[in-house]
């Protein structure tokens, strides 16, 4: 990509610490480590393989390890590399803490494995023959890029676009983001990367936002509510009414 983020000016609201998202990224370095020392034969057990998925390959003997529909979420934890591994999970930080935010820490546990599930399940249709594996958080971290959007396209993010950190709105990064996998998606990008399954864990996080939200969040960034009190003065005085700290109501 151009750009690289590097934070956002977006606070969180109901929650202290976004343990999740903090867990996720200490459970994806953990797990590449152990695909370092287990050798490629661990990303064709665990990495999601179309063919292997609709039934038109088997694994060997000595690479089975899950029935291919589990790949469907293991296939999230695994990397190509120290690279794949870093951008994800820089993106992953940078924007996983607000919507584990919206949303509370179990939500947010099933809201990014089944946006992977759903990522991987649209690379698999449209690929379905393949026996590539493939790995890498990529399409759950592109539901919370999503959702994302949904709920925030008016922060302002901080990004390293060539040497140069600028401050730019998230709907600018987010769209641009969207469009560029889908110009590569059509043959405009390089091959190798899952593409589809970018897009499809988009689209995945910005429909599952809507019900899995806080129900007092509004969509699209809006921070006014009746009567010119902000969204965050109104929680505010909702947890010092009822003698709440800052978690809101999640545990």
């Amino acid at each position: 990509m151009p750009f690289i983020p590097l934070h956002d000016k977006n606070p969180r609201i109901l929650i202290a610490r976004p343990y999740v998202t903090w867990g996720l990224i200490a459970l994806c370095a953990a797990v590449f480590i152990v695909q370092i020392s287990a050798g490629d034969g661990l990303i064709y057990a665990l990495g999601l393989i179309p063919a292997t998925l609709m039934g038109d390959a088997q694994l060997s003997p000595n690479l089975y390890m899950v029935p291919p529909a589990v790949t469907l979420v293991s296939y999230a934890f695994l990397h190509g590399g120290w690279l794949h591994l870093g951008g994800n999970m820089l993106f992953l930080w940078v924007f996983g803490d607000n919507i584990e935010d919206a949303m509370g820490h179990g939500r947010f546990i099933a809201f990014y494995l089944v946006g992977g599930v759903l990522a991987g399940l649209v690379q698999v249709f449209v690929d379905p023959m393949s026996r590539v594996p493939t790995v890498g958080a990529s399409g759950a971290v592109a539901a919370v890029l999503g959702a994302y959007l949904m709920l925030h396209p008016r922060a302002k993010v901080r990004v390293l676009i060539l040497i140069f950190p600028v401050y730019v709105r998230a709907v600018l990064l987010l769209v641009f983001w969207i469009l560029f996998q889908i110009y590569s998606a059509f043959g405009g990008g390089e091959g190798g990367v899952a593409w589809w399954a970018h897009i499809g864990g988009f689209v995945a996080g910005a429909l599952l936002i809507i019900p899995l939200r806080h129900n007092s969040l509004p969509l699209f960034g809006g921070d006014n509510l009746p009567g010119g009190i902000t969204l965050r003065r109104a929680f505010r005085r909702s947890a010092d009414g009822d003698s709440q700290d800052r978690r809101g109501p999640w545990s």
